[in-house]
């Protein structure tokens, strides 16, 4: 069994997720391209700057503008979104989630005062959206909720919801970011409109749960491969269907200098992972445009490196997303980012737009103990807040939260240098 070192570890992950050792994509294209290598893309509401999706996507894609997540999904039909852990998935992945989406409908909704919707509703929800075309739940009358539900105050509203988890309905396109659904076979092109055998399924989304976290704990696949099949896979079966996958040549375990547990590895990336421990960076990795080192990368809030204690883990860095903390237990901001350098998270901000100024604020600033002070850190730093600075639409920076006096000076001169006001 191959071990790695830690160094190489954060690597892989990085990289494996698009985001070292720069970007590699860019347009509409990219953005697919991107979605691909990331595996799957966590939807969030929240717009304090730009919404966490948004974020992920400014560090993988050149040049990245908003809209272009929007018309690759819902006008280019590239990509869907799905589940309770609301994800954006490719598009050509459809039909093995179909597995997930019958079992969904086998146990139908918990927390809710029904399992499955009654049959005239479903038949009316349906009969609305066949006649009028995509349609939100304010579009759709219906009776009030006799028990309150996250999902809606109407039971039209909870079908939808149902009928979206089930697969019967998708979500056509967002209005900001209100789900506006339709029936599926208008939604999914016809090439993706089928049904994957189970057994075809079980497999693609076994490997795609290794796929998406770069590597796995082995003692952990189990339960993320039951969440991705949404059935529950006992430890016996979860190490059958290890020694399977690997007895097939598909996958591998490896060592993490660090860690106790065994990882696995696709070994469709084994040869990227020899790469780096050999010192080299993957030649499909190039970037097209400038590399970590010399311009620093915002990370979304739920980018899947960092989110969920996994930069403590792996970059020994404390960080917490506090948005949904009281005021007085956050011990940073409400929306702080954190800042990758080169291969690793050296620093956050704490960020928020005023819109009626175009100012991007930076309300607060905190660098690590054995972060870099030197003049090339602060032209990556300036960089990267420039290009951040673009991707949501800011002419002006105010850097009010910025304390260290020469980190100051030099951000504040580099950027005037960009056109930004300071």
């Amino acid at each position: 069994m191959e071990t790695i070192s830690k160094q190489t570890y954060r690597r892989f992950l990085l990289g494996s997720q698009g985001l070292w050792p720069g970007r590699r994509f860019s347009g509409i294209t990219g953005t697919e391209a991107a979605l691909r290598q990331m595996q799957a893309l966590q939807l969030d509401p929240l717009i304090m700057v730009a919404r966490s999706q948004d974020i992920a996507m400014y560090g993988r894609v050149l040049e990245y503008k908003p809209d272009l997540l929007y018309k690759m999904a819902y006008e280019k039909r590239k990509a869907f979104d799905y589940g309770g852990w609301l994800m954006m998935y490719p598009m050509q992945e459809f039909p093995y989630w179909q597995l997930h989406m019958k079992h969904r409908k086998e146990q139908g909704l918990r927390w809710e005062h029904f399992a499955h919707p009654p049959k005239d509703v479903v038949k009316f929800v349906l009969d609305e959206l066949r006649e009028k075309g995509p349609l939100g739940n304010r579009d759709i009358e219906g009776d009030a909720v006799k028990a309150w539900s996250y999902r809606g105050r109407k039971e039209t509203s909870i079908t939808l919801f149902y009928l979206w988890l089930t697969g019967e309905v998708m979500i056509s396109n967002r209005k900001g970011f209100d789900r506006m659904y339709d029936l599926r076979e208008r939604v999914v092109p016809p090439e993706f409109d089928y049904s994957a055998s189970e057994e075809e399924a079980e497999d693609f989304l076994g490997k795609k749960h290794i796929a998406f976290y770069g590597m796995v704990r082995e003692p952990a696949w189990k339960t993320g491969f039951g969440e991705f099949i949404h059935r529950k896979v006992s430890m016996q079966e979860g190490r059958q269907r290890i020694e399977r996958l690997i007895e097939k040549g598909e996958v591998s375990r490896v060592r993490v200098e660090g860690f106790s547990e065994n990882f696995l590895i696709l070994n469709s990336d084994q040869p990227h992972l020899s790469a780096l421990e050999a010192g080299r960076v993957p030649k499909v990795w190039k970037p097209k445009g400038p590399t970590t080192e010399e311009e620093v990368t915002l990370l979304a809030p739920l980018e899947i490196v960092s989110a969920r204690g996994r930069a403590k883990k792996v970059f020994d860095f404390d960080y917490v997303w506090e948005v949904y903390k009281p005021v007085t237990q956050r011990k940073w901001g409400y929306y702080t980012l954190p800042i990758l350098y080169g291969d690793d998270l050296v620093a956050r901000l704490d960020p928020k737009l005023d819109r009626s100024t175009n100012t991007l604020h930076i309300l607060g600033f905190w660098l690590e103990e054995d972060a870099p002070k030197d003049a090339a850190f602060v032209d990556a730093l300036a960089n990267g807040l420039s290009r951040f600075a673009s991707m949501i639409g800011a002419v002006k920076i105010d850097l009010g939260g910025v304390k260290p006096p020469k980190l100051l000076m030099g951000l504040r001169s580099n950027l005037k240098r960009k056109g930004y006001w300071v």
